[in-house]
C-alpha cells in the first residue's frame, strides 16, 4: 500500500508568496513576509522529530513541499533551503543514532533560524578544505576567522552552521564543524546578483565568531571522507537543491502551457498555438525533460529516507543528481521561453525571471567539474599515478 505523503503549505499560502515574488526580485528585497508565514505554517520545523515539536518530515516529504514552494518563489524557496538543509542533515543524523547534533533540532524548534556558511571564494576543494581559521579555545570551544559566500537568509540567520581548519597541530589539521551565533559575525551589503534576488545570499565575515564545546559537532582530516556526517550533508544539500531547481522547471512548463493556449497564429487562422506542431514539439520535449527531473529527485530522496544500498555509488548519485537537475531545469526554462514568445523576453515577465534565477544552479556544488570527477571515479577507478 502506498504510504500517504504529509504537506505543511497550503495552495493558499503558496499564492501569496508567488505574488509577491516578483516585487522581491524586482526591488532586490529580503521576503520577509514569506519566511512570517512559512514559520506559522511550521516549515521551518518540518524535519523536527515530533517528539521535538515538529512535524517530522521524511527528506522525499521536504522535496516535494520544495518543488512546490519554487514554483511559486525559486529565491524564497533556495533561501530557506538551506535552513532545511542544515536541520535535514541534522534529523538524518539524529535518525541513524547520532545525537550530536540533536542541539540543531532542539533550536530550530525553539524558532532559531539556520545558515549555512560554507562556501569560500577561491575555494575549490569545497568541504574537503578551508581558507577559514578554527582557532582552538581553552573551554573545547572554537572561534572563526574567514570570508564565506553566498550566505543565504543573511538578514535573518540566527545560527550558522559553519567549518574552518584548525592547523594548531602542524602533524594532524583538522577541519572543524560547528555552530555560532551572530556575535563575532558581519554580513556585507554585496548582494545585487543577475538572479534569485530575494535569497540575500550576502557575504559574512567570521572575526572571531565562537562556536561553544557542544556545538561543535565534527573534527575531521582535510580531503575526501567516509564520515556519516559528509554523506548526510551531500545527500540532503545535493537532493534538496535539485529539488528547488525542479520546482523552476515545474512553473516553467505551467506558463508555456499557458502562453500556447493563450496566444493565437496569424498563420493557422488565428488557432491557438497549442495546435500548432511546433510549439506541441517544444513543449512536449520540455515535459518529458521535467517529468525525468521530478522522478529522480523523488526517488533518491526515498532512496536516502529508506536506507537504500547504493554502495560506493551514493556520492555519485548525489552529485549526478544535482548537475541534472540543474541541467534539465535550465533546458526547460529555456524550451519554455523559445515557445512562449518575445514578450517573456521584457522585463518583469515571470518566464525571463525563472530564466535568470534558473542560471544559478550552475554555481552551487558539486559544480560539473567535480561531479564528472567523481562519477568517473565511481565507474573507472581512481586515476592511477
Amino acid at each position: 500500500m502506498a504510504r500517504e505523503l504529509r504537506t505543511l503549505l497550503t495552495d493558499e499560502l503558496l499564492a501569496r508568496v508567488h505574488e509577491r515574488a516578483a516585487v522581491h526580485d524586482r526591488e532586490n528585497t529580503f521576503p520577509h513576509e514569506d519566511l512570517a508565514e512559512l514559520v506559522a505554517a511550521g516549515y521551518l520545523s518540518a524535519f523536527v522529530p515530533e517528539r521535538l515539536g515538529g512535524a517530522g518530515l521524511t527528506l522525499e516529504e521536504v522535496a516535494r513541499e520544495q518543488v512546490r514552494l519554487a514554483a511559486a518563489a525559486p529565491a524564497t524557496a533556495l533561501a530557506v533551503n538551506m535552513h532545511l538543509v542544515v536541520t535535514g542533515m541534522a534529523a538524518l543524523l539524529v535518525g541513524r543514532g547520532d545525537d550530536r547534533l540533536e542541539f540543531v533540532l532542539r533550536d530550530a524548534a525553539a524558532g532559531e533560524v539556520f545558515a549555512f556558511g560554507n562556501s569560500e571564494a577561491g575555494n575549490d576543494l569545497v568541504m574537503f578544505g578551508s581558507r577559514t581559521r578554527a582557532v582552538p579555545q581553552a573551554d573545547g570551544g572554537y572561534r572563526y576567522f574567514g570570508t564565506k559566500i553566498f550566505t543565504s537568509l543573511s538578514p535573518v540567520w540566527t545560527r550558522l552552521a559553519t567549518f574552518g581548519l584548525d592547523d594548531s597541530d602542524p602533524a594532524d589539521p583538522r577541519l572543524v564543524h560547528g555552530v555560532v551565533t551572530r556575535d563575532g559575525t558581519t554580513s556585507k551589503d554585496d548582494w545585487d546578483t543577475l538572479g534569485m534576488r530575494a535569497t540575500q545570499s550576502a557575504t559574512t565575515v567570521l572575526d572571531g565568531a565562537y562556536a561553544p564545546a557542544d556545538q561543535v559537532y565534527r573534527r575531521l582530516p582535510p580531503g575526501p571522507s567516509a564520515d556519516s556526517f559528509i554523506f548526510a550533508l551531500f545527500a540532503v544539500f545535493e537532493i534538496l537543491l535539485g529539488a528547488v531547481y525542479t520546482g523552476i522547471g515545474r512553473r516553467a512548463v505551467e506558463l508555456a502551457v499557458a502562453a500556447a493556449r493563450r496566444r493565437t497564429s496569424f498563420k493557422y487562422a488565428g488557432r491557438p498555438y497549442a495546435q500548432d506542431p511546433d510549439i506541441r514539439w517544444r513543449i512536449a520535449d520540455a515535459a518529458l525533460l521535467q517529468d525525468g527531473a521530478e522522478l529522480q529527485v523523488f526517488a533518491l530522496a526515498r532512496d536516502v529516507d529508506e536506507q537504500a544500498d547504493h554502495g560506493s555509488r551514493w556520492f555519485a548519485q548525489l552529485v549526478g543528481l544535482k548537475v541534472r537537475a540543474t541541467e534539465s531545469a535550465r533546458q526547460v526554462v529555456e524550451l519554455a521561453l523559445r515557445a512562449s514568445g518575445g514578450g517573456s523576453y521584457f522585463s518583469g515577465n515571470e518566464l525571463g525571471r525563472l530564466y535568470r534565477d534558473v542560471l544559478a544552479g550552475i554555481f552551487h556544488p558539486s559544480d560539473d567539474e567535480s561531479a564528472h570527477a567523481t562519477v568517473a571515479t565511481s565507474v573507472l577507478g581512481p586515476v592511477e599515478d
